[in-house]
């Protein structure tokens, strides 16, 4: 049967994500899921339409289940891009910036908090902490591009100065209309993922 099937991310829960499928309107969904028990709002990495929710569940199920938190709710341990990856193998549409627009109204006045808590909780990369220096190169998991450390939050790259986030949806050819895509994933330091560094300078597991 036809349906959406959503990537949702909460800032209280991290390092989990929601994969879940509905065969009605996904912003409907999203009121349900925002409940009592939930503290903040979820928000939508990534939303597809798909010609059958239940084949792309097990998809799901199958590829993650190492990773799957409770058998019995759909959270996994694991990165949004995991999961995006998969299913836009699926998708017959994206409706990723739909989506986003209903999550973002599910509480106006929450969304406020949801953003300090992410400051609070998520400190923005600096990659001076990170232990890299002004003009050391990062490389791009793809065609082995590179760019240079301009300043703590951004870099060089051909000529232009970029935050790394706006880079790589320059190189991916993304639109902005995806809600975000994070930009760690995609880049090495000396060998090593960012994500991992950020994790290890942060203090986050």
């Amino acid at each position: 049967m036809e349906g959406s099937v959503y990537v949702l991310t909460n800032p209280a829960m991290p390092n989990m994500v929601k994969i879940g499928k509905t065969t009605r309107n996904v912003e409907l969904r999203l009121a349900d899921l925002y409940s009592t028990g939930v503290p903040l709002p979820f928000e939508c990495e990534y939303a597809a339409k798909v010609k059958d929710v239940d084949k792309t569940e097990k998809a799901f199920h199958t590829a993650f289940s190492p990773n799957r938190v409770n058998p019995k709710r759909e959270f996994f341990n694991i990165d949004p891009e995991q999961a995006i990856a998969v299913l836009e193998l699926m998708a017959i549409e994206d409706v990723t910036p739909t989506v986003q627009k209903e999550a973002e109204s599910v509480d106006v006045e929450a969304n406020i908090s949801s953003e300090k808590f992410k400051q609070k909780h998520r400190p923005n990369m600096n990659f001076i902490e990170m232990g890299m220096e002004v003009g050391e190169i990062l490389t791009f998991e793809r065609d082995q591009i590179e760019c240079s450390i301009y300043s703590p939050n951004r870099v060089k790259y051909l000529d232009e100065i970029y935050s790394l986030t706006g880079l790589t949806k320059k190189l991916l050819g993304e639109d902005g209309t995806r809600r975000r895509r994070r930009g760690t994933k995609w880049w090495f330091y000396k060998g090593k993922n960012l994500v991992d560094i950020y994790n290890e300078t942060y203090s986050f597991e």
